[in-house]
């Protein structure tokens, strides 16, 4: 149980309007997690979440959750990189995120990376649970460390259920006491960049992207259901992102 850091959850629910747009009947914001909605266009409503303060920090318990009704569109992104950072005790900082989108929802999850600065501790937790015809976009980027520094401990875990049942469960520990091996030539290869784009939709259940090699480290792969997911390796950020964007690209295309 932690004793020190700050404990805050953000939730939002957004639902089909009734007129082709989607609105917003939760929407709350706690300690150093801020959900502002922004400028949509067509039925998509726009939310971005804002750091109102450093960190996550050792201690810390933050968690996002979010529910997609029918028929409702939503975009939720970040205004700024989120930066793990050590705090004043010795205990390991949680981010947890729970989404569930119901059929026909749609969420278009695209935050900005997650950096392990040195000294930091942090366990991240995603779970996305998805009914049978739900769509989805989710982006995940990782960076081990600032520039010029060593990186910090990361854990992260990214669990996604489709109508009850496994589609995705995946786990990566990198950094200080994460297990031998993480950066070696089977893992990381000394890549500091590290992300993955899942996109799941209906109708690749019938016709599915062909898997195929993107660029120098990167990797499309169908899954066994209506998804791809991209996994992608790269020395920065910015080499991570134009991956990725371009793999979104070809998928929206």
């Amino acid at each position: 149980m932690s004793t020190t850091g700050v404990r805050a959850t953000a939730r939002l629910t957004a639902r089909a309007d009734g007129r082709g747009g989607t609105a917003l009947p939760v929407l709350e914001s706690h300690g150093p997690l801020a959900l502002r909605r922004t400028r949509g266009s067509g039925d998509q409503a726009r939310v971005i979440l804002v750091g109102a303060m450093s960190g996550p920090l050792g201690g810390d318990r933050l968690a996002v959750e979010a529910e997609i009704g029918e028929g409702a569109r939503l975009h939720l992104g970040s205004a700024a990189a989120t930066i793990a950072l050590p705090g004043q005790g010795k205990e390991e900082a949680r981010y947890d995120v729970r989404v569930r989108v119901a059929a026909g929802g749609e969420l278009r999850w695209l935050p900005e990376q997650l950096i392990s600065a040195c000294g930091s501790d942090l366990r991240v937790s995603t779970s996305l649970d998805l009914a049978s015809g739900a769509r989805l976009v989710f982006r995940e980027e990782q960076v081990l460390g600032r520039a010029g520094e060593e990186p910090g401990r990361l854990s992260s875990r990214l669990t996604v259920r489709l109508d009850g049942r496994a589609l995705l469960d995946q786990e990566v520990s990198c950094g200080p006491g994460a297990p031998g091996g993480w950066d070696g030539p089977a893992v990381l290869g000394g890549y500091r960049a590290l992300g993955q784009l899942l996109v799941v939709r209906p109708e690749f259940a019938e016709r599915a992207p062909e898997p195929r090699v993107l660029g120098e480290a990167a990797a499309l792969t169908p899954l066994a259901g209506p998804a791809v997911l991209v996994s992608a390796l790269a020395p920065d950020a910015l080499l991570l992102r134009r991956v990725l964007d371009e793999a979104l690209a070809r998928l929206d295309g």
